[in-house]
C-alpha cells in the first residue's frame, strides 16, 4: 500500500515532532454531510455498513469535503455483537436495540466467538478500499467498541441514561460481569487485528460509558478486559483509548499503555497535561456545540484550545462526535482553525527546545 504523505497524524500519535498539528472529528463521516445525507435516503444505516464500496465512500466524505488529516473507517461499534450471534437492529428514534439481552452468565451462554474474517469480512474489505483510494493522502483509523461499552448496549439492550441493568449485575456478579467482558475482549482483539492486517494505521477504542463506574469498580470490572484488549492489539500501530465523563477516573487512566488519551470538553487539556505529564498524545477535546456557532467563535475556541494542550503532542478533535445538525462550513471553520492556529504553536513548541 501508498506510503502516507501527510503523516502528521500518526507522528503527533507516537510523541514525534510536527510541523503542525494533525485534526480530525469524531464522527466526521456523518449524518451534518448533504452527501451522507443522500446516501441515507438511498440505504439503511447497517448496509451502508455492511457493502464496502458504500462504507468506503463516505469513510473518503470528509477528507474530500472538509479537509481533515485522517479518515476514520465506518462501520458501528456494535457489529461484533451481532457476529457473536446477538440480534442487532437499529430503530429509527430510539438507535441500536437488542430485542434479546444477555443479563446473566446463561445468556452469555449464547454468544459465539465467530471467525470474524467471514462474519466481519465486510469491514476490512472497506477498510482496503480506503487505503487504494486515498492512495496515501492521509492515513486511516480503525476503531472497536472497549468490553464494558459494548457490554453497557449488549446488557441494557438499548441506550440508556443509567444502564441500571449493566450496573445491578456489576454488584451482584462480578465474576459473570467480568466473564463476560473477557469473552468480548477476545472478539475485539480477533476484529482489530483484522483491521490492521486489512490496512488500518491507527485504532481508536470507544469506551463512551466508561464514566458509569467508580473508580474502584472501574479497576476491578472492566480495566481487566481493556487491558486484554490492548496487550492483544499490541504496538504495531498507535493506540488511542477515548473515554467520556470520566474525570474521576483520570488518574487511572493515566496507567494505561496506549498512545493517545482522548478525553471528553469536560476535562481540560491543561489538567490532564498535569496529571499525565508527556507520557501520552492528547486528543480532543472542543466541545462538539461549538460548532453550532459562527466560524469567529470557533476560531477563538479552538485557539484557546490548542493553548491548553501545548506542552505536549496533541491531536485537535472534538470531545464527543460532531453533531448532525452542525453546518459543513463550521465543521469546515474547524479544521481550518486547526490548522492556522495549530502550525504556530507547533513553531513556537520547536523554537524554544
Amino acid at each position: 500500500m501508498p506510503a502516507v504523505g501527510n503523516d502528521l497524524f500518526l507522528r503527533a500519535c507516537r510523541g514525534r515532532p510536527v510541523e503542525r498539528l494533525p485534526v480530525w472529528m469524531m464522527r466526521q463521516a456523518g449524518r451534518y454531510l448533504p452527501e451522507y445525507r443522500a446516501l441515507r435516503r438511498r440505504h439503511d444505516f447497517l448496509t451502508l455498513c455492511k457493502t464496502p464500496s458504500l462504507a468506503a465512500e463516505v469513510t473518503l466524505q470528509p477528507v474530500e469535503l472538509v479537509g481533515v488529516d485522517a479518515a476514520i473507517i465506518f462501520a458501528d461499534i456494535l457489529l461484533p455483537l451481532e457476529a457473536m450471534g446477538a440480534e442487532l437492529r437499529f430503530v429509527k428514534g430510539d438507535g441500536p436495540v437488542f430485542p434479546q439481552p444477555v443479563r446473566s452468565s446463561e445468556d452469555a451462554g449464547r454468544l459465539r466467538r465467530p471467525d470474524v474474517e467471514s462474519s466481519l469480512g465486510y469491514v476490512f474489505e472497506a477498510l482496503r478500499l480506503v487505503r487504494r483510494e486515498l492512495a496515501g493522502r492521509v492515513p486511516l483509523i480503525g476503531f472497536a467498541g472497549t468490553p464494558w461499552t459494548l457490554a453497557a448496549y449488549l446488557v441494557e439492550g438499548r441506550g440508556s441514561k443509567h444502564f441500571p441493568h449493566l450496573l445491578a449485575w456489576s454488584h451482584r456478579d462480578a465474576a459473570g460481569l467480568r466473564a463476560l467482558l473477557a469473552r468480548l475482549a477476545e472478539v475485539t482483539v480477533d476484529y482489530l487485528r483484522g483491521q490492521i492486517d486489512a490496512g488500518a494505521q491507527a485504532i481508536q477504542l470507544f469506551d463512551t460509558w466508561g464514566g458509569l463506574l467508580d473508580p474502584q469498580r472501574f479497576r476491578d470490572v472492566a480495566l481487566p478486559s481493556l487491558l486484554a484488549v490492548i496487550d492483544g492489539v499490541g504496538g504495531a500501530v498507535p493506540l488511542i483509548y477515548y473515554s467520556n465523563g470520566t474525570a474521576h477516573l483520570l488518574e487511572t487512566l493515566a496507567e494505561l499503555p496506549v498512545d493517545v488519551l482522548s478525553v471528553d470538553w469536560r476535562l481540560p487539556l491543561d489538567r490532564v497535561r498535569r496529571i499525565t505529564g508527556r507520557r501520552f498524545a492528547l486528543q480532543g477535546n472542543l466541545d462538539p456545540t461549538a460548532l453550532l456557532t459562527t466560524p469567529e467563535r470557533i476560531d477563538a475556541a479552538v485557539r484557546r484550545l490548542i493553548a491548553d494542550g501545548a506542552g505536549g503532542p496533541h491531536v485537535v478533535n472534538l470531545g464527543h462526535g460532531i453533531l448532525p445538525s452542525t453546518p459543513v462550513a463550521n465543521a469546515r471553520a474547524f479544521v481550518a482553525a486547526a490548522k492556522a492556529h495549530g502550525r504556530r504553536v507547533e513553531s513556537s513548541v520547536h523554537a524554544r527546545s
